[in-house]
């Protein structure tokens, strides 16, 4: 019996954060590093960096909805970043760290917009959301040093200033969603 996963692709700043988070969640079965959202084909690292590809650093999510929902992708996603800075997460700053859905279905795009809606009602953050919501054109693979970075890394700086607080907020908030080891 194949499982039939679904694709999510989500942006909120550096892909090596949001990699290490949703590779943890039961349910997530792929997470690649990457690009998306830009208007040139195939950009490298290097380009997208400069801000003017209008690419997002992002993550293509391949998940099993009979075990993760999108909505609960999402509601991991929203409280994993700020979703209320432009252009920003943390010290990387620039159109490359924006905050994201890049849906593929009208299903994704609605749950999104309801999901947002929530937040905004709710008032569970101080500002505006500035998620932007598009529909999904394309998703371009990072380099290979990109992929699994935390996992490879974890005694880099940035892993250890970086990632490591925020896998452990998550860590304490999801322990109920997150894999065996």
């Amino acid at each position: 019996m194949t499982k039939k996963l679904e694709t999510a692709t989500l942006a909120n700043g550096c892909f090596w954060c949001t990699e290490a988070i949703f590779q943890r969640l039961k349910g997530v079965e792929f997470v690649t590093s990457g690009y998306s959202g830009g208007t040139i084909k195939n950009p490298a690292y290097r380009e997208v960096t400069t801000g003017r590809t209008g690419h997002a650093e992002a993550i293509e999510i391949q998940f099993n909805p009979s075990i993760i929902s999108f909505q609960e992708i999402l509601d991991v996603f929203f409280s994993t970043h700020d979703p209320t800075t432009l252009n920003r997460q943390g010290y990387d700053i620039g159109t490359q760290y924006r905050s994201a859905v890049f849906y593929h279905s009208e299903a994704q795009k609605k749950v999104a917009e309801i999901f947002i809606e929530a937040l905004t009602k709710a008032e569970i953050f101080d500002n505006p959301i500035v998620t932007e919501v598009t529909k999904f054109e394309a998703f371009y693979k990072a380099e290979d040093y990109h992929q699994n970075y935390y996992n490879n890394n974890k005694n880099q700086g940035y892993c250890r200033a970086v990632i490591n607080p925020k896998l452990e907020k998550f860590i304490k908030k999801y322990k109920d969603k997150l894999k065996e080891n």
